[in-house]
């Protein structure tokens, strides 16, 4: 007697973590929907190996088209795909540009998100939900390091665009009985990582200074830190939230805090390279507000989720060296 597979449904699919959500569903047996953009190009890189697997595209993989400002085809992909659990992962989620562009991070990241509640709320069997919400919530905190019942006290745009989604999400499931849950995530990275993100930026530029590629560097505070963590562990989590018996928030995060200054040593010394040789700073990368002394506390999540990230620091950042290696020799 066959029976049918659950079905999730993923905004950001092409994404950092969409790509690797996706991997970790389909490797569960699920059959997943993913919502893209429509835009003049196609491509997918993060997704390029499923996308082009006959054995998998249209037929545990499938992609639809749609904008987080069009609810009219969100609705209508909802109630075609009728998921058992929906991950919401799209928006503007470069804390620095949402500086240059507020309205449209505000639109995508949090009205975005509550036309999904709406919809979800709408169906007759709604799915379980989750939507990924950040660390930037909490802003400059008052204590460290922070959990989920630290104040919300964003201070950049999208910060707050995140806080309004985070609560929104929380009435939703509080007034309306719906397995509506957070995770709370803080800083995680990958070889998918965008290369306008400082982690990337510096792991892609160790590798092209040791090829010749590149000549130095220029970074604003190095002195910046952050709880950096690995990005498919994060999703593993997001998923085992919609596998418990009663919809919470977690705090998804290492639980240790690094500076850009031990990014560059690990990157650098990675590739045998002395760093200082080549940074340089340049005002142009600071932020006008920085978050400051933001540091996970992830016992909630490993105490109920039984979840321990796997991969560490120092891992990570020679991981994604590695890989950076890797695209640049192929480039030439």
């Amino acid at each position: 007697m066959s029976t049918n597979p659950p079905r999730a449904l993923i905004t950001g699919i092409t994404g950092q973590d969409g790509s690797y959500l996706t991997e970790v569903l389909l490797e569960k047996g699920y059959q997943v929907h993913g919502l893209v953009r429509r835009s003049s190009t196609l491509e997918r890189s993060r997704l390029k190996d499923l996308y082009r697997d006959p054995s998998v595209y249209e037929k545990s993989l499938f992609l639809h088209y749609a904008d987080l400002d069009d609810p009219t085809t969100i609705r209508r992909v909802v109630g075609h795909v009728q998921p058992t659990e929906m991950y919401h992962l799209a928006g503007q989620s470069h804390v620095g540009l949402s500086f240059d562009i507020p309205e449209s991070t505000c639109d995508l990241t949090a009205i975005g998100t509550l036309r999904i509640l709406e919809i979800l709320r709408d169906q007759p069997d709604p799915p379980r939900f989750l939507h990924a919400s950040s660390r930037e919530i909490f802003g400059t905190p008052t204590v460290s390091p922070q959990d989920e019942s630290t104040a919300v006290n964003p201070n950049s745009p999208y910060g707050c665009a995140k806080a309004f989604a985070t609560q929104m999400t929380r009435i939703y499931r509080e007034s309306h009985g719906l397995f509506f849950c957070n995770a709370i995530c803080f800083n995680h990275e990958s070889p998918r990582r965008g290369e306008n993100f400082v982690t990337r930026k510096i792991t892609l530029a160790a590798a092209r200074i040791k090829a010749g590629k590149q000549k130095q560097l220029a970074l604003g505070d190095i002195e910046a830190a952050r709880d950096w963590g690995y990005a498919r562990d994060y999703v593993e989590a997001m998923w085992l939230m919609l596998q418990q018996d009663q919809p919470d928030d977690y705090v998804l995060a290492t639980g240790i805090s690094r500076t850009i200054k031990d990014l560059l040593e690990v990157a650098f010394s990675h590739v045998d390279l002395n760093w200082q040789d080549y940074v340089v700073t340049d005002e142009r990368f600071r932020r006008p507000a920085d978050a400051c002394q933001l540091l996970g506390n992830p016992e909630k999540a490993k105490r109920v989720l039984g979840w321990e990230p796997g991969v560490s620091f120092e891992q990570l950042i020679r991981l994604m060296v590695d890989q950076d290696l890797h695209r640049v020799q192929r480039a030439e």
